[in-house]
């Protein structure tokens, strides 16, 4: 929840001069954020199918009319009518994975259904728990149902696109960490045969698809997108390893780290790419050339964010990045030591295109000359230095998030 209230908070700091600037309905553009807001604490506190189900639809209803915000422009209408029909799909899916598990249970309680799971499984269940999965994979944007998030998130307006990388993205995986431990980690059964194939896949072909089509994206909001996706393959890998005694002491812990950690440094970059756009009326990657010059601050926190999302010590994307490995080392399981091989190879990967909008910031020429100061709204200024030293705290004082996520948990799932 605390998560939630502070990406929302610096999203609204993202939100004010843009939205106060543009074309937009101001008042109705905050009540919908805080509504689909309070879905996600909702979810936090969620603890059986309806009241899960209740609180994503009400963070993805307000979510689709924000997404088309900008009603005149054709890509903003295009962004939320793709995400609107894919998630209605997803939502279906999901549901009809609900069904079969409360039908094979007699309850809506996930901890009543984790204890029907371990007396005794059914196809119907497998069948179950591969639905839900799908439509929480649809809502992290995992690979193969990524396909609505790279023109969403470049049709909508730059805020909205960090509110949906961000807090709803974090949101879904909440969901999962909820079901996950409360209902398919049972300490009995074969369950694990089913959920340990199907978070290695869309673990191993997120990070790998998201990166690999990141590497050709000219357009920062678009590298982003797929960024995002690959990042979201990162988080779903501790899942992959999937034990009852684990859950609780490793994986949702580790999950919670990234999610932290992610959501600094991503919400940082949104918002070095809004100011720095107020400038360039552009978001490709030749637009922000020779920054550094004309921008230093914007660009020195843009790097800051970068080798953060590289993992590069000692900023707190490194610390995401070996929480997530070290559960998979440890676990000394084949199917965890594959997917640390995949994860170190696209940490690789994914520095080429993320070290790449340094090096235009820092050393190639404005495009069209123009090296005149850019003028930072007190807003932004304010998000970013809370991003900036969110990121460089969480990476050289890692105990302080890693006690957070260890106690918060437990709590949680009490």
């Amino acid at each position: 929840k605390g998560l939630f209230l502070v990406s929302a908070y610096v999203i609204i700091l993202l939100s004010t001069n843009y939205v106060a600037e543009g074309d937009y309905w101001e008042s109705e553009y905050y009540t919908l954020m805080v509504c689909s807001v309070l879905g996600m604490t909702v979810m936090a506190s969620a603890r059986d199918l309806i009241s899960i189900f209740v609180a994503l639809e009400l963070l993805s209803i307000p979510a689709y009319m924000l997404a088309g915000w900008r009603k005149r422009d054709s890509k903003s209408n295009e962004a939320g009518l793709k995400y609107y029909l894919m998630g209605v799909f997803a939502s279906a899916v999901l549901l009809y994975g609900m069904s079969l598990l409360y039908g094979w249970s007699g309850s809506t309680l996930l901890s009543e259904i984790g204890d029907a799971i371990a007396k005794k499984n059914s196809p119907a269940v497998t069948l179950g728990v591969v639905f839900v999965i799908i439509g929480f994979a649809f809502k992290v944007s995992a690979v193969p149902f990524h396909s609505w998030a790279p023109d969403t998130y470049e049709g909508a307006p730059t805020p909205v696109t960090a509110f949906l990388a961000v807090a709803s993205k974090a949101a879904g995986f909440v969901a999962i960490i909820q079901v996950v431990a409360n209902a398919f980690s049972t300490p009995t059964g074969d369950l694990w045969k089913v959920t340990t194939p199907a978070f290695f896949v869309l673990a191993a072909l997120s990070m790998t698809v998201g990166n690999l089509i990141a590497l050709r994206q000219t357009n920062v909001v678009r590298m982003l997108a797929y960024s995002g996706i690959a990042q979201a393959g990162f988080m779903l890998a501790p899942f992959t390893v999937l034990r009852r005694e684990a859950v609780i002491a490793d994986i949702v812990p580790s999950v919670v780290t990234y999610l932290i950690i992610y959501a600094a440094m991503n919400l940082g970059a949104f918002a070095v790419v809004i100011a720095l756009a107020r400038k360039t009326r552009s978001a490709e990657i030749t637009s922000f050339g020779g920054a550094f010059r004309y921008a230093p601050g914007l660009t020195v926190a843009m790097t800051v964010f970068l080798a953060s999302l590289v993992g590069i010590p000692p900023l707190g994307g490194w610390y995401a990045k070996f929480s997530v490995t070290k559960v998979l080392i440890e676990s000394n399981s084949k199917w965890g030591l594959a997917l640390a091989i995949v994860v170190a190879v696209n940490t690789a990967i994914a520095a080429y295109y993320y070290l790449n909008i340094a090096k235009t910031m820092w050393f190639d020429d404005a495009p069209d000359g123009d090296e005149s100061p850019v003028k930072i709204a007190p807003a932004i200024r304010t998000a970013l230095v809370i991003t900036v030293v969110a990121t460089i705290v969480f990476g050289t004082l890692p105990g302080l998030i890693s006690d957070a996520a260890q106690h918060g948990p437990v709590i949680a799932l009490g």
